[in-house]
């Protein structure tokens, strides 16, 4: 039976349409779920929105609408967004779903039989943009003068009855998590930070409001709302069933890997946790904080006008193409710059002049020379090298992809890519068609192993271009998995069933610089 692995993005706030960040996360999430997929695991991949809080209500009021009639129209966006971009995702959970509700509620019962949950008035700043609040001493002067929360965002003084999680009674037991399992924050730099912060002292937090009611009520209080962090952490559960603890339930949790932006990473390695052990749940085994994704090295904002959407980006540039550059420009975990010269860039020389090429000659060649017909050969040891350096390759590449190195793991691949062109060159099948037409074939069949390799193992990142190109070559749908590579009769018996290669159709054509940006 394939292992089980549970994967979720941050549940997007749809307050406004989606942005290239929300892309960002989707598909990073997206290939680590394809490539786990590729390993064998029975992968279970969760996103949804946060639909309630004061932000909703906030921006409802301001477009004359219900929060209800806002949430329906922004969450189809963001449908929308992960249906465009190609994001497999298994369960797509709106904090809307009566099903929420009933989760929600039952965890506050199990916190509030803990004994964690008490009554009390909070007095403090609130950062309702961060749906977050601070500590005075964790406060920045604006440019004004104005106090500004860590994020930059304005905060405002509030005062109103509220229910308190104690959060301060989970410091040493967060620590201990810290501590005992670095795995569960990464990367390192992330877990640093969060240790220095719970080091310093936690404070009770305020769950729950009643100057709003766009939210989940309190059981037993339905004057209050809960705190949109109680009802949004929560998620990951409600997709599994939640408060059923089913055998579906202890199949997936606790998750394996919640990817999330580094700005909520104290929502998910210090609330979080808390909230579940306060209800006897596991903790999940990763919270992993990416960077955020800069606009020629700036962070976007609508202030600015650099705002880009997503699915008009992958309509200039193409899906695959969007998918492949974000992983490999930007060192995940790390802050990344794109731009439209970028894309174009990486793209033409990677994609379309490296392994697009070298897919397209080595088809083409094959077809007008030998007739589209595959043969076995007898290989050279430059050709043995060649198959033995590719497979190399590819075992870094999933090795790095394995630690959410995906920069690093397409650098792999490209280094096969590479040797695979220089082999070409090197070779020279054209001069061998005239001189040596048997070492051609065997040039040429060599190649088409390796295109086939390279192709399997970059499936998760593009997988439609991909998937244009194995129909290409004769490979079955079944045969794309990692499993795939280890099957070293799979090109004696595609010769078997005699298949033949047709004129092919690249799948990586060049790009241009789009008019406006040239």
């Amino acid at each position: 039976m394939a292992e089980p692995f549970y994967i979720t993005t941050a549940i997007s706030y749809p307050n406004g349409k989606p942005h290239i960040g929300h892309a960002y996360e989707a598909i990073a999430a997206d290939v680590i779920a394809r490539f786990k997929r590729a390993e064998g695991f029975d992968v279970r991949f969760q996103t949804g929105t946060d639909e309630h809080g004061l932000k909703m209500a906030q921006k409802a009021r301001e477009l004359g609408v219900t929060p209800a009639q806002l949430s329906q129209e922004m969450s189809q966006h963001f449908i929308d967004m992960c249906d465009r971009l190609n994001v497999s995702y298994d369960v797509f959970l709106r904090t809307t779903e009566p099903r929420h509700h009933a989760s929600t509620q039952e965890l506050w019962r199990r916190m509030e039989a803990n004994g964690d949950l008490y009554l009390d008035r909070y007095e403090g700043w609130y950062s309702v943009r961060d749906e977050a609040y601070y500590d005075e001493s964790e406060l920045v002067a604006g440019e004004g003068g104005e106090k500004l929360s860590p994020q930059g965002t304005p905060v405002e003084w509030t005062v109103e009855e509220s229910w308190f999680f104690r959060l301060s009674a989970y410091q040493d037991k967060l620590l201990a998590l810290y501590r005992d399992h670095p795995e569960f924050l990464q990367p390192d730099s992330r877990r640093n930070e969060i240790m220095r912060f719970v080091e310093g002292g936690l404070r009770d937090l305020s769950v729950s409001r009643t100057s709003f009611d766009w939210g989940i009520k309190v059981p037993g209080a339905e004057n209050h709302v809960m705190y949109v962090w109680v009802d949004a952490l929560t998620n990951y559960i409600t997709g599994l069933g939640f408060p059923e603890e089913t055998e579906e339930f202890r199949k997936w949790w606790p998750a394996d890997l919640h990817l999330i932006g580094k700005d909520i990473v104290r929502f998910h390695a210090v609330y979080w946790p808390a909230f579940l052990m306060s209800a006897g749940l596991p903790v999940p085994r990763q919270v992993f904080g990416h960077g955020f994704l800069l606009n020629r090295g700036q962070k976007e904002s609508k202030s600015l006008g650099n705002v880009t959407d997503p699915i008009e980006l992958s309509e200039r540039f193409g899906v695959d193409t969007l998918r492949y550059f974000l992983l490999r420009e930007v060192a995940f975990g790390q802050d990344g710059s794109y731009s439209p010269e970028a894309i174009v860039t990486r793209a033409n020389a990677e994609l379309a002049n490296s392994f697009g090429n070298l897919a397209q000659r080595t088809l083409s060649m094959i077809f007008k020379n030998l007739d589209g017909e595959l043969r076995a050969t007898e290989p050279a040891a430059v050709d043995s090298e060649l198959e033995a350096l590719v497979r190399s390759n590819i075992g870094s590449m999933r090795a790095s992809f394995g630690h959410l190195a995906f920069s690093d793991g397409l650098e792999n691949w490209m280094r096969a890519v590479f040797a695979c062109n220089q082999y070409v060159d090197e070779q020279a099948p054209w001069t061998l068609r005239k001189t040596d037409p048997e070492r051609m074939a065997a040039v040429l069949l060599t190649l088409f192993r390796c295109v086939r390799d390279l192709a399997i193992a970059v499936r998760p990142v593009v997988p439609m271009a991909i998937d244009r190109l194995l129909d290409q070559m004769g490979v079955a749908a079944d045969e794309r998995d990692f499993a795939a590579l280890e099957n070293a009769a799979w090109f004696a018996d595609l010769v078997a069933s005699g298949f033949r290669v047709a004129q092919p159709v690249g799948v990586f054509p060049r790009l241009e610089m789009p008019a406006e940006d040239a």
